[in-house]
């Protein structure tokens, strides 16, 4: 029966781990022994962790015994493997660009066929079993449906911050086919973590790297002295261990004792400085430079780790001695230069107001070298440039059509209602939106943010709180995690004396643990930053019904609370003001808005103006009944009305003289709907106004 100590040896599983070729730079390493991430994927079932030993066990024969058979003199990246980058990003930094993504890929070719620029400068008693491992990599032409690819995917998903085996589950392409490597925020805890083959040999979703963006490659979100860590990571992929042994401890004395089953490197306790004359164990030199070391100035391979990730590319452990056959690289599109088979772009925004630019970034593929543009009622119309910015300078819809050329053909791709250009000056106000008018969402008023491409917020008729529409996120479909925004056109606030938003929600759970979040963000730069002005949660305040199991739909006006924003700064005082609602779901039921109100003040009133500012509505908001209460500086007639958000007036309050001092007026709330009004006050040349709610 296998102990722990020699399972331990066998799993060397999950390696997270770094390396490079800078000093004295803050980096990050390990965060978990190999063993204990690989039985936590398995249940820590002993069953299938004695699986995993028999298979560690049995690729190290296999090692053993093509070792002493096979001639590895021929380098020169006689081993090519299929590779896929799939970029999992919440629209942050971690979206890197494709120029990284290649430059991540010359640097794992330059050191797996030593073809780096530093590999001579080892220390000169290593120099001599510097190896040429001879395995190019290069990125994928073809998907696994045989479709045209860049070898590059791109996820949109708040995983990216967890880079654990949810977000691998998000994408993967077969393992026998092609190298999965996953970017993103956050590579659960590490710069960068894999799986030697034995360890995944009958768990192919395991199989792949992650890598944390600000360590793939030496430029954009990277430097050079990160640039080695998916060198050392697909070391691990093709079954190395750390040149001190199986575990991620480097430091340790035990480590003396341990073995990378590699007989050229020197047993070491591992380094996590670059320390030259570093002789830690029994030989006269550690090789403190090599790319299987936490040292940060990794330039080599030897000779015996080359023999030893060769054999585990012929060996049908984890499926390995498929990627390079001559089928598999006619398959996945390598074996042939890059083929032009997609014009596609990008662009910094979808949605602008008039006057402001518009940045295209080209993203089509392959070897591409021409680039033609047509961009109807922006300036300029037509551009040649690889990334060209243009401006609207007239709201409406805009198609984008770029044709990508290499030469001798060309592609073309048009994207019909690309760009929504809002007025500059926006809608005046108050506005009161029941979705009566509204045609459709998305539309001209109304715009969406769906990046997981499935549920959406939607207008609808299933339920209203007053009329017949509402919109509404079927948010019992959606996934938890997942992200939806509903945004709003532009309006004109450059005149407001404030600025108030309300609006009707109705959402129910699904069960007690639901804590799905809706949040009111504003923006004074028409949507080119956002920030949060409320947040309601499913654990607390957002439930407007007990939980549901079934599809949700409100069925009466009970079934809706009120909510309102006023604390909106005068900064956001512009003419392009614009708000949009942000909904994350945490597994809960549908979600419904409805008569959202947006004001900047009772129209016509000049609100407090003349005489105290101690009018106020008691209470507020209104359930059954309300007093107003002001003071009288001087008597004489007045006029008191109520006012909707529109500023008209639907109840005469009193008309009539009042004497100096202290009043207090009931107020004819029961026949007024849910809403927002304003209580006015008219006389002696003056008239001044209080807001209240009325739920």
């Amino acid at each position: 029966m296998l102990n722990l100590r020699t399972l331990v040896s066998l799993l060397v599983g999950a390696t997270v781990a770094t390396a490079s070729t800078a000093q004295h730079v803050p980096h990050i390493y390990c965060t978990t022994h190999d063993h204990e991430r690989i039985a936590a994927l398995n249940d820590n079932d002993p069953v299938k962790l004695a699986q995993i030993a028999a298979a560690e066990a049995e690729l190290e024969a296999f090692t053993e015994q093509f070792a002493a058979v096979a001639d590895l003199r021929k380098g020169g990246g006689a081993y090519v493997i299929p590779v896929v980058f799939h970029i999992i990003h919440n629209n942050g930094p971690e979206n890197i660009s494709n120029e990284q993504v290649i430059d991540a890929v010359r640097v794992l070719n330059n050191d797996f066929n030593r073809l780096n620029d530093d590999w001579d400068d080892v220390r000169p008693e290593f120099l001599g079993i510097v190896a040429d491992v001879g395995v190019t990599f290069k990125l994928a032409q073809k998907d696994p449906n045989g479709d045209c690819t860049n070898g590059i995917t791109r996820t949109i998903s708040p995983l990216t911050n967890a880079g654990d085996q949810d977000m691998k589950d998000l994408i993967q392409w077969p393992r026998n086919k092609y190298l999965n490597i996953w970017v993103a925020a956050s590579a659960d805890g590490a710069a960068g973590y894999t799986y030697t083959p034995g360890s995944v040999a009958n768990q192919p979703t395991l199989d792949g790297i992650v890598l944390l963006h600000d360590y793939t490659g030496s430029i954009g979100t990277s430097q050079p002295s990160h640039s080695r860590t998916l060198t050392h990571e697909v070391g691990h992929w093709i079954n190395l261990r750390h040149v001190w042994g199986p575990t991620n401890e480097p430091g340790l004395d035990d480590n003396c004792n341990e073995t990378d089953n590699v007989s050229d490197t020197p047993p070491t306790e591992g380094w996590t400085s670059c320390n030259l004359n570093g002789n830690t164990c029994t030989a006269p030199l550690d090789n403190v430079e090599n790319y299987m070391e936490y040292s940060y100035c990794s330039k080599m391979f030897t000779a015996g780790q080359k023999t030893r990730m060769i054999a585990a590319l012929n060996s049908n452990t984890a499926q390995r001695n498929q990627l390079w056959t001559p089928a598999n690289l006619i398959s996945t599109g390598v074996d042939v230069p890059g083929e032009l088979c997609a014009a596609v772009f990008t662009s910094n925004v979808q949605v602008v107001c008039a006057g402001d630019p518009v940045a295209f970034t080209d993203m089509s593929f392959n070897n591409v070298s021409a680039w033609d543009w047509a961009f109807p009622g922006a300036v300029p119309t037509v551009s040649t440039d690889t990334n060209p910015t243009v401006v609207y300078s007239t709201p409406g819809m805009y198609d984008v059509t770029l044709t990508a050329g290499d030469g001798n053909s060309t592609v073309s791709n048009t994207e019909g209602g690309y760009i929504l250009v809002l007025p500059a000056t926006g809608s005046s106000v108050p506005v009161v939106e029941g979705f009566e008018n509204v045609v459709a969402i998305p539309g001209n008023e109304w715009t969406v943010y769906n990046p997981n491409s499935d549920e959406a917020f939607e207008l609808t008729t299933a339920a209203a709180h007053s009329g017949s529409k509402s919109t509404r996120l079927r948010n019992y479909t959606s996934q938890a995690t997942n992200i939806d925004e509903l945004h709003s056109g532009t309006y004109d606030m450059s005149n407001a004396t404030d600025i108030t938003i309300s609006w009707r929600y109705s959402f129910a759970r699904r069960n007690s643990d639901n804590d799905d979040l809706l949040r009111l963000y504003v923006s004074n730069d028409c949507g080119a930053t956002w920030n949060m002005r409320r947040q309601l949660r499913g654990a607390t305040d957002l439930p407007t019904v007990p939980d549901q199991n079934s599809q949700f739909i409100p069925t009466n006006q009970s079934q809706w609370e009120w909510e309102e924003v006023s604390n909106i700064l005068t900064s956001y005082h512009v003419a392009d003001f614009r708000f949009k609602f942000w909904f994350q779901s945490d597994g809960g039921n549908n979600i419904y808005l409805d008569d959202i109100n947006i004001t900047s003040g009772p129209v016509g009133i000049n609100e407090l103006s003349g005489g105290s500012h101690d009018m106020l509505v008691v209470p507020d908001p209104v359930v059954d009944a309300a007093d107003l209460m002001f003071t009288m500086d001087k008597g004489g007639p007045v006029e008191i009305d109520v006012l909707d958000a529109l500023g008209r007036v639907v109840a005469h309050v009193h008309s009539g003289n009042l004497a100096v001092g202290d009043q207090r007026i009931t107020l004819p709330v029961t026949a007024l709907g849910a809403g927002l009004y304003f209580a006015r006050v008219q006389g002696n040349g003056t008239a001044r106004a209080v807001r209240f709610a009325v739920r």
